[in-house]
């Protein structure tokens, strides 16, 4: 049997809350034996926490804040943000980065967070996981500086063209791919760029509840992505990378373990 990890699921959000004990039952028929539990400001990731607390055995989360929340970030955040990131469950610095599309936070409050929390993966030594969307030009530039201090990156929810993902790669960064994949209008680019990853630097991510793959059939009549999905998206990374499923499940799964120090 494929034996998988999603390496992002928001699964604090009530879409998924609410019947938790399902969505980690259908996962784990999936195939989908570990979750990893997206921290994406400072109560959604004690939020996290709780719950890897609750699963140990299933589900481990990063800690982070998003730059959609970036103006809450204060002169206490880089602490608090620390004391939560030394639980045994937390493997992973983020989902940090920048955004630039939606701009939910001004640019300098988003930089200011981004610059403090790679400190904070220097420092405590944990993988740092990135969100970057329209703003490849000062994301990279801004990794690039950081980058000798940091260990392991991915570059999540990968959506970028041919320059990012190249420059990207030249970084030493994971690239994480999501359902995104899956959609026959926005991701033709993507069905061609997954064959330039390096085997040995390719992560699969539902990043549910979001980003249903459009191709999925028969779609569930809740319109809801989870972790169980997570197997059809792997099936459409090796048709466009022309390779047997298996092979690349393997491939996949030692890679989740090693960015996130797995056992």
């Amino acid at each position: 049997m494929i034996e998988l990890v999603d390496i992002g699921v928001n699964l604090t959000n009530k879409n998924l809350l609410g019947d938790l004990d399902g969505v980690l039952q259908r996962a784990a028929n999936a195939g989908v034996t570990r979750l990893v539990v997206t921290g994406t400001s400072l109560s959604d990731s004690a939020q996290a926490i709780e719950l890897c607390a609750r699963h140990p055995a299933r589900l481990v989360s990063t800690c982070g804040m998003h730059p959609h929340h970036a103006s809450d970030w204060n002169a206490d955040s880089y602490r608090d943000l620390g004391n939560l990131a030394r639980q045994s469950c937390v493997r992973a610095i983020g989902e940090t980065g920048l955004d630039f599309n939606r701009n939910y936070s001004p640019a300098a409050a988003q930089e200011l967070a981004f610059e403090q929390q790679m400190a904070l993966a220097a420092e405590l030594q944990l993988p740092l996981f990135c969100h970057q969307r329209d703003a490849h030009q000062r994301f990279a530039a801004m990794l690039r500086e950081n980058r000798d201090r940091l260990g392991r990156v991915v570059v999540h929810c990968f959506t970028d063209n041919r320059e990012a993902l190249i420059e990207y790669l030249n970084l030493d960064c994971y690239i994480g791919i999501t359902g995104w994949i899956c959609d026959e209008r926005r991701g033709l680019e993507l069905r061609e760029l997954v064959k330039l990853i390096p085997e040995d630097r390719l992560l699969l991510e539902t990043d549910a509840p979001y980003l249903l793959p459009r191709n999925l059939a028969p779609k569930p009549s809740s319109r809801i992505n989870e972790p169980a999905y997570l197997l059809h998206i792997l099936g459409e990374v090796a048709r466009h990378q022309q390779r047997p499923i298996d092979s690349l499940a393997q491939a996949v799964l030692l890679n989740s373990r090693r960015f996130f120090d797995l056992r």
